[in-house]
C-alpha cells in the first residue's frame, strides 16, 4: 500500500486485535521466565451513555490508552476497563420527549458509543464491561446499603425537597429555574419527606486527614477543593438567651438560640442575629405577622444548595423579636435571612457587620448598626465601604470590647470561649461543612432502594436472598411523577417480617452511588456471589485515575467514603482508592452566534463561517459563508451541542482516521491544560502520519536488509550512522522522561523530531548503515505506537519487525544506549574577557590543558585581545572557556 489509507489500515489492525482478543487481561500475569509482571491499573471515569462520544471523551480515553500501551511494552500487566454510568435524569428526559423507555434509549446509546470507542482503537478489556443499570451490578448497591443500614451508617429521616405541584414530582435543584419548575413553570414548593442518608460525616476527620497528609499523587487544586468541601471549622457554639414563648407558654428551644462562630473574638460587635426561614423563632413571629409569613414562604422558593444561597441576593426581614447578648446583656434584634440554612448548624447566625463582608452588606442595606471591635495599627475604619482588612485574623487586635481589649485573635477567641463555657452558655466545638449524604431520589431511572413498607412493621429491609430488587424496564416517564408509584406489579409485595400485604419503596438511589465503586467491580465482573473478591486485592488501589476537574469534589469524595465503608466491612484492605489522579483539560472551540428578533440566541457551526480580523490579526467578528451576513464572535469556549461548536469524533475518524484524531488531541496541549480545537492542526497531524507512512514505504528494502544483519557492537559504524544513532537515542531519552511525567504533547513533538532526523540522515549504502536505519526506525515506531497504534502496527508488520521482535503490542520498549549518546566532539562557549565571542569545538574527553591550548589558538581570541598576552584561561568543563587578557 504505497499510499496511506487510514480506513483500511485501522480496519485491518482492529480486526486482528479482536480476533486474537489481545486486550483481555488476567491477574498475576508472568514473564517468559516465570517472574511476575508488576501490575498497573489505569482507569478513565466512566461515561454517561448520551449517544455519541465527544472530543472530551476522545481526549480522556486516548490519555489512558497511551499510558496502557506504553506500560504494557515496558513489561507491566496493565488493566484498562470501561463501563457505563447508565442511570439518571437524561434518560428520563429523553423518554418524556420521545415516548421510549429509558432502558431502550440507554442500551441503544451504549451500543453506539461502544462502536465508537472500538473505532478509536482503545486497548479496553471489554470482558470486564459493567453497566450501572444492569441488575447484576446494582444488586451490590442494594446489598451494601443493607449492610450500612445494619451498621447504622445508613438511616432514615425527613428531607426538604423541591416539589412541583403541577407535575406532582420532586425536582432536582438544577430543574428549578428562578423558583419555577423547568417543565411546568409552576412555583416550586419546599416539602419535607422521608429519605435515606449515609453517615459520611462519621468519616470526615479521616477523609480530611488523608487529604492533608496523603494523596501525594493528586493535583494540589483537587486536594484543596476536597479540603474546603469537608470544611473543618473549630470555634464556639453558644446561646443567646431569650424569654420568647410559644402558644402553649413553653420557652421556644428552652429559651436559647444557639449559633456557631469561628470568630468569637468579634462577639462584642454583634448588632443583630439572623435565623433561617424554617427556624422556630421565625415560625413563631410569622404567626402574628402576615408580611413576615409571606417573606418566609418566598424564601422557600427556588433551590436550597449552598452554591445557590451564595449567589442569591441577600434579603431579610425583622421578626420583632429580641434575644440577649450573652456577655453584655444587651437586647439583640432577630431577623429572618434568606441566606441562612436550617440544615447548617442550628439555623441561626450572629451578625457582626463590622468584620464580616456578608453581614456588612446586609447591615448597609437595612440600616443596621455597625460596631468596630477589631483594629489594625495604621488603619482607619470606615463604614462607607468594605475593606478586606476588616476581616483580618492575623494582625488585628480587639477594641471596644471591654475586658477583652488589646488581645490578638487567638487570645480573644480563647478568652471569650472560656467565659461562655464557665457561664454555661457555650462550648468549644468542631463543625464540618460536610453533611450526611442524602441518597433518596424520587426518580424512576435508578437503583431501587431495597425497603418494603409494611402497615404494621414500618420500613423493613428486603432480605439479602431476595436481591436484587429489579427495576422494571418497560415504564415510560411522562412528567407526572415517578411511574414506579403507579406500577402495581412492582409496588405490591409481602412484608418479610409478618407476611402482611405491603408496598415497595419507590425512591431510587442517587446516581453517585453507582459511580462510587464501579472501578472495583471491573476487577471482579463475573462474581455473582460477592461484591468483590481476591482479584480486587490484586488490582486495587488504582494506580492512575483519569477524569475531568468537574468531578473533583462530589464523585471523588463519595468514592473515598464508599471505599472506607467497604474496608470497615472487611471487603477491601486499603483506605484510598486512587493513588494518582489526572484531571484532563477541556476541549475548546470558537463560538459564533446571532441574536434573534425574539430575543433568543442562534448559534452557528464554525465550519459555516469565516472570520473577520483586525489589523493585528485578532478575530473581531465573522460572516456566514452562505450569504455573507454578519454574525457575532463569542470567543473560545467549551465544546457544546447547545452552542453548535462541537466536533463529531466519528466524522473525523471516518474521513482522516482515528490515528489522526488521537495524534492531534495529544499534540495540541499538555493533558491537564485546556485544548483549543484547530482544523489546521488536525490537517497537520494527518500530514505527519502520511510522512511516517511514506518514509516506511520508501525505506522498506533498506530496513529489511538492516534487520537481517547480525547484532554487533557498532565498532564499525560510519559517521552518518553514528550521528543518526546519537540523535535518535537522545530523543528516546527525552521521550522516556516525558512518558513518565505524562507530558504526552512533548512525546508527540519528540516523535516528529525523530522523523525529521530519519528523513535528513545521510547514510552510506552499507550493512551497518542499514542496521542503524532499521534500529532508529524501530525506535520511532515504538515510541509513536501508544499515540497512533494502527499505522505503527501496520508498518511494524510490513517492515518485518514483527518477525524479529514480536507483535508491536508486546514488543520490548526501546532502551537508551548510553554509548550512542557520547559524541566524538563537543562544543563549548568561547568568551574573551567574559564576553561571548564564538564557539570552540574540542574532542570529547579533552583535558584542561588541551582546551586551553585550543582556545588560545582560536582566531577570535587573537582578534579580541589585539596582540595582548592572555593572563589566564578559565575552563568550565562541558560548558565554556573564558580567556582573560
Amino acid at each position: 500500500m504505497p499510499e496511506y489509507r487510514p480506513t483500511e489500515v485501522e480496519r485491518s489492525a482492529q480486526a486482528d486485535w479482536a480476533a486474537r482478543d489481545v486486550y483481555r487481561v488476567t491477574e498475576n500475569s508472568v514473564n517468559a521466565d516465570g517472574t511476575p509482571k508488576p501490575k498497573f491499573y489505569a482507569c478513565s471515569m466512566l461515561p454517561y451513555p448520551s449517544g455519541k462520544l465527544h472530543m472530551g471523551h476522545v481526549r480522556n480515553y486516548t490519555i489512558n490508552d497511551m499510558m496502557t500501551r506504553q506500560l504494557r511494552m515496558r513489561g507491566y500487566n496493565v488493566l484498562m476497563p470501561m463501563g457505563w454510568d447508565a442511570f439518571g435524569m437524561p434518560a428520563e428526559n429523553a423518554a418524556i420527549k420521545s415516548g421510549v423507555p429509558p432502558a431502550k434509549w440507554t442500551y441503544d446509546n451504549i451500543a453506539h458509543m461502544k462502536q465508537q470507542m472500538q473505532a478509536m482503537g482503545l486497548a479496553i478489556d471489554w470482558s470486564r464491561e459493567m453497566c450501572a443499570c444492569d441488575p447484576k451490578y446494582y444488586k451490590w448497591n442494594q446489598w451494601l446499603f443493607l449492610k450500612m443500614l445494619e451498621k447504622g451508617i445508613a438511616y432514615r429521616k425527613t428531607q426538604v425537597v423541591n416539589w412541583d405541584p403541577v407535575d406532582q414530582t420532586v425536582l432536582a435543584n438544577e430543574q428549578v429555574i428562578d423558583g419555577r419548575g423547568w417543565r411546568s413553570g409552576a412555583l416550586v414548593e419546599k416539602r419535607e419527606i422521608p429519605g435515606y442518608y449515609l453517615r459520611i460525616t462519621d468519616y470526615a476527620e479521616e477523609l480530611l486527614e488523608h487529604v492533608q497528609n496523603g494523596l501525594e499523587g493528586w493535583p494540589e487544586r483537587v486536594r484543596l477543593m476536597q479540603e474546603n468541601w469537608i470544611g473543618k471549622s473549630e470555634g464556639v457554639r453558644f446561646a443567646f438567651t431569650h424569654t420568647i414563648r410559644d402558644a402553649d407558654g413553653e420557652l421556644i428551644q428552652g429559651g436559647r438560640m444557639y449559633v456557631f462562630t469561628t470568630r468569637a473574638d468579634t462577639i462584642m460587635g454583634v448588632t443583630f442575629c439572623a435565623v433561617a426561614p424554617e427556624h422556630p423563632l421565625a415560625a413563631h413571629a410569622a404567626r402574628s405577622n402576615p408580611e413576615l409569613a409571606a417573606f418566609i414562604e418566598a424564601c422557600k422558593l427556588g433551590g436550597n444548595t449552598e452554591a445557590e444561597i451564595a449567589t442569591r441576593e441577600k434579603e431579610g426581614m425583622p421578626t420583632g423579636l429580641h434575644v440577649t447578648h450573652p456577655l453584655t446583656g444587651e437586647p439583640v434584634e432577630v431577623w429572618v435571612g434568606n441566606y441562612v440554612l436550617m440544615s447548617y448548624g442550628d439555623g441561626a447566625v450572629m451578625g457582626v457587620p463590622a468584620h464580616d463582608e456578608r453581614d456588612f452588606a446586609f447591615a448597609k442595606k437595612y440600616g443596621l448598626p455597625i460596631r468596630q471591635v477589631i483594629a489594625l495599627e495604621g488603619k482607619t475604619y470606615s463604614t462607607d465601604a468594605w475593606q478586606d482588612w476588616y476581616a483580618d485574623k492575623q494582625a488585628g487586635r480587639t477594641v471596644n470590647s471591654g475586658k477583652y481589649d488589646g488581645l490578638d485573635t487567638a487570645a480573644a477567641v480563647d478568652a471569650v470561649a472560656t467565659d461562655l463555657v464557665q457561664m454555661g452558655l457555650g462550648e468549644r466545638q468542631t463543625t464540618w461543612r460536610l453533611r450526611d449524604w442524602g441518597i433518596s431520589r424520587q426518580r424512576y431511572w435508578g437503583t431501587p432502594i431495597p425497603i418494603i413498607h409494611c402497615p404494621d412493621c414500618g420500613p423493613v429491609p428486603v432480605p439479602e436472598s431476595d436481591l436484587p430488587v429489579v427495576l422494571p424496564e418497560h415504564l415510560i416517564p411522562d412528567g407526572s411523577g415517578n411511574p414506579l408509584t403507579k406500577d402495581e406489579a412492582f409496588l405490591n409485595c409481602s412484608c418479610p417480617k409478618c407476611g402482611a400485604a405491603s408496598r415497595r419503596e419507590t425512591d431510587t438511589m442517587d446516581t453517585f452511588v453507582d459511580s462510587s465503586w464501579y472501578f472495583m467491580r471491573y476487577t471482579s465482573p463475573d462474581n455473582d456471589q460477592a461484591m468483590v473478591d481476591a482479584r480486587n486485592d490484586y488490582w486495587m488501589p488504582m494506580d492512575q485515575y483519569i477524569g475531568g476537574i468537574e468531578h473533583a469534589v462530589m464523585h471523588l469524595l463519595y468514592a473515598r467514603f464508599w471505599t472506607r465503608v467497604m474496608r470497615d466491612l472487611g471487603l477491601v484492605k486499603f483506605d484510598e482508592p486512587f493513588t494518582r489522579l489526572l484531571c484532563q483539560g477541556m476541549v475548546l472551540n470558537h463560538i459564533y452566534y446571532r441574536k434573534t428578533p425574539q430575543g433568543g440566541i442562534e448559534f452557528f457551526w464554525p465550519e459555516d463561517v469565516e472570520n473577520v480580523h483586525d489589523a493585528k490579526g485578532s478575530i473581531v467578528g465573522a460572516r456566514l459563508k452562505s450569504d455573507g451576513s454578519a454574525v457575532e464572535y463569542g470567543g473560545i469556549g467549551t465544546m457544546s451541542k447547545s452552542k453548535n461548536n462541537g466536533v463529531d469524533p466519528q466524522s473525523l475518524i471516518d474521513t482522516l482516521g482515528a490515528d489522526t484524531a488521537r495524534l492531534f488531541i495529544m499534540f495540541a496541549s499538555p493533558p491537564e491544560q485546556t485544548l483549543e480545537w484547530s482544523d489546521s492542526g488536525v490537517e497537520g497531524a494527518h500530514r505527519f502520519l502520511r510522512r511516517v507512512w511514506a518514509f516506511g514505504q520508501s525505506n522498506a528494502d533498506v530496513i529489511r536488509q538492516g534487520l537481517a544483519q547480525a547484532e554487533s557492537d557498532w565498532s564499525d559504524i560510519d559517521d552518518g550512522s553514528r550521528t543518526l544513532r546519537r540523535e535518535i537515542h537522545t530523543l528516546l531519552k527525552q521521550a522516556d522522561y516525558d512518558y513518565q511525567r505524562i507530558h504526552y504533547n512533548t512525546v508527540v513533538s519528540t516523535c516528529m523530531k525523530m522523523l525529521n532526523t530519519l528523513e535528513s540522515a545521510t547514510l552510506p549504502q552499507s550493512p551497518v548503515a542499514a542496521r542503524a536505519l532499521a534500529d532508529a526506525t524501530s525506535i520511532l515506531l515504538r515510541v509513536l505506537y501508544p499515540v497512533v497504534p494502527h499505522i505503527t502496527w501496520q508498518l511494524w508488520r510490513d517492515l518485518g519487525y514483527a518477525e524479529r521482535l514480536g507483535d508491536l503490542l508486546d514488543a520490548p520498549w526501546p532502551v537508551v544506549d548510553e554509548a550512542a549518546l557520547i559524541a566524538d566532539e563537543i562544543e563549548l562557549v568561547l568568551q574573551v574577557n567574559g564576553k561571548l565571542r564564538g564557539a570552540l569545538t574540542v574532542p570529547n574527553g579533552a583535558d584542561k590543558a588541551e582546551i586551553e591550548q585550543a582556545a588560545l589558538a582560536h582566531e577570535a581570541v587573537g582578534r579580541f585581545l589585539e596582540g595582548r598576552p592572555a593572563k589566564r584561561v578559565i575552563v568550565v568543563p562541558g560548558k565554556l572557556v573564558n580567556v582573560v587578557g
